[in-house]
């Protein structure tokens, strides 16, 4: 017995819109001074266009990344997808697909940061709270738009 996933390519294209406008938001006009300022960063300096569409690029192509994955791995929690049953509310399999992923690969990424490059707590909690956020908005778009 094999799962039937079905990827939803306009909830993929919507869920990175959304996971990119996230990171605006969430490290400029929410947090951005405040994580600038623990990563050591100086905010009177911009970085040269080069440098930015370049960082932006990274940035959407790992949204990407972790888009395609959590269509794939969200889905095979369904029992229909298996065609063995009854399916739970869509959000319960966007809240646990979230959360399930950043507590056991996000998490212990930022842990590692603080451990071994000396960030401080409070980017920590900066970017733990942007994965969990963001990671909830995509699971929830791929859950409910299934």
């Amino acid at each position: 017995m094999h799962p039937n996933i079905v990827l939803n390519y306009p909830a993929m294209i919507v869920s990175v819109i959304v996971a990119f406008f996230l990171g605006f938001l969430w490290y400029g006009p929410l947090f951005g001074k405040i994580w600038a300022t623990g990563m050591g960063m100086k905010m009177d300096k911009k970085p040269d266009a080069a440098f930015m569409r370049r960082a932006l690029g990274l940035q959407l192509l790992g949204i990407c990344l972790v888009v395609f994955v959590l269509s794939h791995s969200i889905p095979v929690w369904r029992a229909s997808v298996w065609g063995i049953g009854t399916d739970q509310p869509d959000y319960v399999y966007g809240f646990f697909g979230g959360f399930f992923t950043w507590i056991g690969f996000y998490v212990p990424l930022q842990l590692n940061k603080i451990a071994w490059e000396g960030r401080p707590w409070t980017v920590f909690f900066i970017n733990a709270g942007h994965d969990f956020v963001n990671l909830q908005l995509i699971s929830q778009i791929l859950s409910h738009w299934h």
